[in-house]
């Protein structure tokens, strides 16, 4: 299977060809964001309901990122 390089936060992840870029975020670290109040936040859902893995991509932000595939080059931000 062919794999993909993204940035996340500045790190550069590798994920298979296909993957969503909320199974990239989870190979950079186990927390996707913080809440404002500092709660750690990751999915719930895995389909786009619970919007607890939105993220920036390439500069548009509030995206859910189990509803995005990962695409070569992507940039990811997980904080605002």
């Amino acid at each position: 299977m062919n794999s993909i390089v993204l940035s996340v936060d500045g790190v550069q992840v590798e994920v298979p060809d296909g993957a969503s870029v909320a199974a990239a975020v989870a190979r950079r670290g186990p927390v996707f964001r913080r809440s404002p109040g500092g709660q750690p936040r990751a999915p719930l859902c895995g389909m786009g309901v619970c919007f607890e893995c939105r993220v920036s991509i390439d500069g548009v932000a509030q995206l859910r990122a189990c509803m995005v595939l990962a695409r070569a080059g992507m940039r990811v931000e997980t904080q605002p």
